[in-house]
């Protein structure tokens, strides 16, 4: 199973880390057979997967379904769990609580909270055996108060992100991800950093990258960030799922390749 210290190893080294938000058994399959250092299984699987309106609807059972779904798909891909909304900020022992309940019950490497608010949650996981991975930046979880839009646009904004990151780290975090910031201020975080840091919209001079599978493979998706390449597309599948209709109907399916073929209602069944 790949390890945190071989991810560790990689930043050391200057070999990027690549890392794909998957939330089920077929796609967490993929990518370890693609050799994909990190899975993120993340509370995107609202929209994505669940068709909810957005990440806030996510509930801690979601969570735990998907992962589990993913760890069986990925056994030795690094796994990290999101923490969703309502999983902590409550009180430090309901927080405590919900950790454990999701890093013990997904077997996932580590779980991943937003916001750099938590460094004493941080902290208290770190004590208790948890690997947390932050996650600055745009935090989906807080859009209702941010918005979707470039953070940290400002000098005073990315001298804050910049001290936010090193107090998450300090606080015991194993891994940060930063979401659409300018590339110069991620490229300098993940320098000042020891911990890798993995961007989504943050450039190329991060540690490693990350990309939501059904993004990057065009499987559903009704909107596209600026930040997302596509190196597939799955939207074949309605074309296919339109023809198989139109067989069905026209009864051309199934033919005789597809039909087993022996005839019992002339056997002699006395």
């Amino acid at each position: 199973m790949k390890t945190l210290s071989q991810l560790q190893a990689y930043k050391e080294n200057k070999e990027k880390i690549s890392m794909v938000t998957a939330y089920d058994y077929p796609s967490a399959k993929q990518a370890e057979a693609a050799q994909i250092d990190i899975i993120l299984v993340g509370d995107s699987l609202g929209m994505t997967v669940l068709g909810y309106d957005n990440t806030v609807q996510v509930t801690v059972e979601d969570m735990i379904h998907h992962a589990k779904a993913v760890r069986r798909g990925a056994p030795d891909t690094y796994v990290v769990v999101d923490v969703p909304f309502g999983g902590v900020g409550i009180s430090e022992q309901y927080d405590l609580e919900i950790a454990v309940k999701l890093y013990q019950q997904t077997s996932a490497n580590a779980i991943k909270a937003e916001g750099a608010h938590l460094t004493k949650y941080i902290g208290n996981c770190s004590r208790m055996g948890i690997p947390v991975v932050s996650h600055l930046g745009l935090t989906p979880q807080s859009v209702g108060i941010t918005g979707y839009k470039m953070q940290a646009s400002n000098k005073d904004a990315a001298q804050q992100l910049l001290n936010d990151a090193h107090a998450v780290q300090q606080a015991g975090a194993v891994m940060l991800v930063l979401e659409a910031v300018p590339a110069d201020l991620a490229a300098e975080i993940s320098k000042q950093l020891d911990i890798p840091v993995i961007g989504i919209g943050a450039g190329k001079d991060t540690d490693g990258q990350v990309l939501v599978y059904h993004d990057l493979l065009n499987y559903g998706v009704e909107h596209q960030a600026k930040f997302v390449k596509q190196y597939g597309d799955f939207s074949v599948g309605i074309d296919a799922l339109t023809e198989y209709n139109r067989e069905v109907k026209s009864s051309e399916f199934p033919d005789g390749n597809h039909t087993y073929k022996k005839r019992v209602m002339d056997e002699d069944t006395k």
